[in-house]
């Protein structure tokens, strides 16, 4: 996207009011300090209304923690979503659609009991879990070849890569469609 200046939002009039929202991580990427990358996007119908990335603080010892500390990031935003809607009247439905590419996450979200291997986890992290009980998300399981969060953590080939940036709702004011 840093080549590609002229892209822009695009927010359509017939929009539906149903979120839908991806996370992804880059786990243990960088050579130097083994810091992860994540990354969320969240859509409110077809439009792309929230995203970040950031480069975490701590490193994780595993794929399946630092695509759950993802989801948790993307989680708490969520919870902040519905919050504003609220405040504004907004009638918004719940289950907000969430999607990970990341099996081994879903299961240990979607699971009650803790296991050994898991507990260094920080505790925040499973605000998931009590989110998902609550009916504030369903989370899905995605192929990472529709991650549409990928855009935000990974260097992607060019297809792929222009693929993603088509389905987060960007145009190019310089030549529109």
């Amino acid at each position: 996207m840093k080549g590609s200046p002229g892209l822009d939002l695009f927010y359509s009039v017939d929009n539906d009011l149903k979120i839908q929202a991806f996370s992804d991580s880059d786990w243990a990427t960088c050579p130097v300090s083994r810091i992860l990358v994540t990354s969320y996007c969240i859509f409110l119908g077809k439009s792309l209304i929230s995203w970040k990335t950031k480069k975490q603080t701590t490193v994780s010892w595993s794929s399946t923690e630092a695509e759950y500390r993802a989801l948790a990031s993307l989680t708490y935003e969520l919870q902040w979503l519905k919050y504003l809607c609220d405040d504004i009247h907004l009638p918004i439905h719940v289950p907000f659609c969430t999607f990970s590419d990341s099996e081994s996450t879903i299961q240990l979200a979607k699971n009650p009991s803790f296991h050994e291997r898991t507990k260094h986890i920080e505790v925040d992290c499973h605000l998931i879990r009590i989110k998902i009980q609550k009916g504030l998300i369903l989370l899905s399981y995605v192929p990472s070849g529709c991650q549409l969060a990928d855009v935000f953590t990974k260097a992607l080939y060019p297809n792929p890569s222009k693929q993603n940036v088509c389905k987060l709702g960007l145009v190019n004011i310089h030549c529109p469609p």
